[in-house]
């Protein structure tokens, strides 16, 4: 039996369990750093992959018949981020003082990559780490988040704007130019 625990094709059809434990070693780096992306707290990203991982092992015979069980994973994994940032969202406003204002802007200080993607609605985030640090397509993306493909174009393009003007001169370094 193959140890990669990828691929209909390593596992046969139903996955025995030995191959979710494969699975699982070899993708639990990968995951939290996408986690890391888009929860953007080293605790947090933990916790995400693990449910991750938890709810591909409670499905994992319907995981491991999956074409590509990298891609189902990712699926899983930002599906679960966007419904605990949901979740979390409805118990802070349910929860909220009407007279609350927003934080002060503070333009004296940079910010880093971490804290403008923090900055971004969670949906928006979950987008521009799929596109460009994930390298997924469009296609992909809207097919992974349920929306069409100029949604994600134009979040994404939003986002990006919206990254550039809060890093301001930031970006200069980072391509080097």
């Amino acid at each position: 039996m193959p140890q990669n625990g990828l691929g209909r094709e390593a596992q046969g059809a139903f996955g025995p369990p030995e191959s979710f434990e494969a699975f699982a070693r070899t993708s639990q780096r990968r995951l939290y750093r996408t986690a890391y992306l888009l929860c953007g707290d080293a605790d947090a990203a933990r916790d995400l992959t693990q449910t991750t991982l938890a709810k591909m092992f409670q499905h994992w015979r319907r995981a491991s018949a999956a074409d590509h069980i990298e891609a189902y994973a990712r699926t899983v994994l930002t599906r679960t981020y966007l419904a605990e940032r949901r979740r979390r969202l409805r118990d802070l406003l349910a929860h909220a003082r009407p007279d609350a204002r927003p934080a002060g802007d503070h333009a004296d200080l940079r910010v880093t990559l971490m804290s403008a993607l923090a900055g971004l609605p969670p949906r928006a985030r979950a987008m521009v780490v799929l596109r460009y640090w994930e390298d997924q397509s469009v296609e992909s993306v809207a097919r992974l988040l349920k929306c069409s493909e100029s949604t994600v174009k134009s979040q994404c393009s939003r986002s990006l704007a919206r990254l550039r003007a809060e890093l301001g001169d930031a970006h200069i370094y980072a391509t080097g130019s």
